[in-house]
């Protein structure tokens, strides 16, 4: 059975089959450590009974007054857990920290528009896209 617990910085040497893979964006160690001291609680990864890492998301809470939300930085699951619910699970919970802990009225995230398994998983999760933008996410 899978459980879901905060992230940890042992974490990053343990995540390769999760991050090695073309629709996941991969940070530099001191952008992952930065969403760990700032925003611990939208860490979280899901982990199997043998302790191999199955998925992970990373978010924070961002925005001013009314704009004031929950943002998904990365969503990443291994191709071998995938079709599970694992994705659904780790929304969810990001989904509840945002409005119970921080009060945010929605959650955003960017997503290649290259990437249709992701915006077609995200439209399944009830998302829309909002706008389109142009730079990093465009290709």
């Amino acid at each position: 059975m899978t459980s879901i617990r905060r992230f940890n910085a042992e974490d990053l040497f343990c995540f390769s089959n999760v991050n090695l893979d073309y629709l996941t964006e991969t940070y530099n160690l001191a952008f992952y450590f930065q969403y760990l001291v700032r925003w611990p609680e939208y860490f979280e990864v899901a982990e199997a009974p043998n302790g191999r890492m199955q998925g992970y998301i990373m978010g924070k809470a961002e925005g001013k007054g009314t704009h004031w939300h929950g943002h998904v930085t990365a969503l990443s699951v291994a191709p071998e857990f995938r079709r599970i619910g694992l994705a659904h699970h780790l929304m969810n919970e990001l989904e509840e920290i945002s409005e119970k802990k921080h009060n945010g009225y929605f959650v955003d995230l960017f997503v290649r528009k290259s990437n249709e398994l992701a915006i077609n998983m995200y439209k399944k999760f009830g998302y829309s896209v909002y706008r389109r933008g142009i730079g990093d996410y465009s290709g």
